[in-house]
């Protein structure tokens, strides 16, 4: 089946898991099927927590049948087509009830493809897939037109897929969940960033969770490129497996040159990226609007995207060096009394926090750790905060186990590291202790290493707080200006 065959196939009785905004968007869509008599009818079965509420009489109101509190499909019922909204795990029985009731079941990006199957990238990793997706955006928009930025960045690609324009291309940030029940999706440009250990709850183990991030690549073919990191463990064998394949891969290693016809690199500071053999020097590193190792990554990962994709290098080091730290990742958002703070709520597993510590000078970070417990690995992340910070301030479900491992960390090294850690409940309370210990030339750094289901609904209303009392401080209230 051709590409634009899949976009015109009838798709008969539809079932969508979840009412949260991806299960909305997918039934709204759906239901606007009905009147180009492409689907049948539409069925959302919200879960077993789901109850009544605004969005359940939206959809009611235009015409959706919706079932609410149950996360068990009705026996007599069947469908030819089930889509489950990210969130809902594939060896839960929610989404197996709808498996065993459907013809097929698909993640939304899938049936987004399938529905407008032309001009897509596509976009993963452990950490990174936010700033390169909307830095890619960004340079596809300047350079060629329109694109919109869509999936776990916060858009349903269904959505994205029903308001794009003409010709406008769709950047995807998609998830190990949303990957796992990807059949046809065939981007045009495939980039995987890194893998490291987080959602193990989930997939269980880290070869589940990387085989998922491996599923970004299954379709790709002739004319296609995909964009693997060189500086991976997991990463590494994923990439041997597409040159394997033949495929086009272009080997992304901020430190070196690996020689091949596709890479991107820095080489005497600059970024560089080599395409088919030919290359293009960009800017140099230092010129760029955001810092850090980790962001260079992400700037050559979304460089070698737009110029695959026929963007100049001109409109690539403009948007290079206008580009500014996305909100909550390593988000600067005050100084005061010589005190700089910085909003890095996006950090919700331990590799990203180590990354975000290597943008700072050692010694003069305290760093903000705790949240939701997703019971990860937290030694390599308690050596580097051991390593290079001032101050560990340690709080909520995983604080105890944190400010234990970093303690741990610095005891092994000894005279090495002088951190202190302190532990404290909740994030207002850390947030005290910080402000109470820091002196000028200090960075208070929230980047928790965990998500924030303990304490907050999501890592943005925990980035808000941090941001909020921020603002409320006054020279006296920072505690090296007693």
């Amino acid at each position: 089946m051709t590409d634009a065959t899949i976009a015109r196939r009838q798709l008969g009785d539809t079932l969508v898991l979840g009412v949260g905004r991806t299960g909305r968007d997918v039934a709204l869509y759906l239901q606007g099927l009905r009147a180009k008599d492409r689907v049948s009818s539409v069925t959302v079965y919200g879960g077993v927590a789901s109850f009544e509420g605004q969005v359940t009489r939206e959809l009611e109101a235009a015409g959706i049948r919706v079932i609410l509190g149950t996360d068990e499909i009705e026996d007599e019922e069947r469908y030819d087509l089930a889509v489950v909204s990210p969130g809902i795990p594939e060896d839960s029985p929610f989404f197996q009830s709808a498996r065993a009731h459907a013809v097929e079941t698909v993640s939304e990006p899938e049936l987004a493809w399938r529905e407008s199957p032309e001009r897509w990238v596509a976009i993963t990793g452990t950490n990174g897939k936010t700033t390169t997706t909307t830095l890619a955006c960004q340079l596809l928009r300047r350079g060629r037109g329109a694109a919109v930025a869509a999936g776990n960045i916060g858009t349903p690609t269904i959505r994205a897929v029903s308001e794009r324009d003409a010709g406008g291309w769709i950047v995807a940030e998609l998830s190990s969940f949303q990957l796992e029940t990807t059949q046809r999706l065939h981007p045009r440009v495939a980039c995987l960033l890194n893998i490291a250990p987080d959602h193990l709850e989930w997939h269980k183990t880290m070869g589940a969770y990387a085989a998922a991030k491996e599923k970004l690549f299954q379709n790709l073919g002739v004319g296609d490129l995909a964009i693997v990191s060189d500086r991976d463990r997991w990463c590494v064998p994923i990439r041997e497996r597409l040159l394997a394949r033949g495929l086009r891969t272009l080997t992304l290693d901020v430190a070196a040159d690996c020689g091949d016809a596709c890479a991107a690199f820095v080489r005497g500071g600059r970024l560089v990226v080599r395409l088919g053999g030919i290359e293009h020097v960009l800017l140099p590193a230092g010129e760029m609007g955001v810092k850090g190792a980790h962001n260079i990554e992400d700037a050559l990962a979304a460089s070698s995207i737009a110029l695959e994709l026929g963007v100049s290098e001109s409109v690539v080091n403009d948007i290079l060096r206008d580009f500014r730290p996305l909100e909550h990742r390593i988000e600067p958002c005050g100084e005061v009394a010589g005190v700089s703070f910085v909003n890095d709520s996006k950090a919700t597993n331990p590799d990203s926090v180590s990354k975000a510590l290597s943008s700072f000078p050692m010694g003069h970070v305290i760093v903000l750790l705790g949240g939701y417990d997703k019971g990860l690995d937290l030694a390599p992340l308690a050596r580097d905060v051991a390593a290079r910070c001032k101050v560990a301030v340690c709080f909520g479900d995983v604080g105890k186990r944190m400010a234990r491992e970093v303690e741990g960390a610095a005891a092994a090294e000894r005279a090495a590291c002088a951190v202190r850690v302190v532990r404290r409940e909740h994030l207002r309370d850390a947030f005290a202790a910080a402000v109470e210990l820091a002196a000028p030339k200090d960075i208070v750094l929230l980047s928790p290493a965990c998500s924030s289901f303990d304490e907050f609904k999501d890592m943005g209303e925990r980035g808000r707080l941090f941001k909020s009392l921020v603002a409320r401080l006054s020279p006296t209230d920072v505690g090296g200006t007693r």
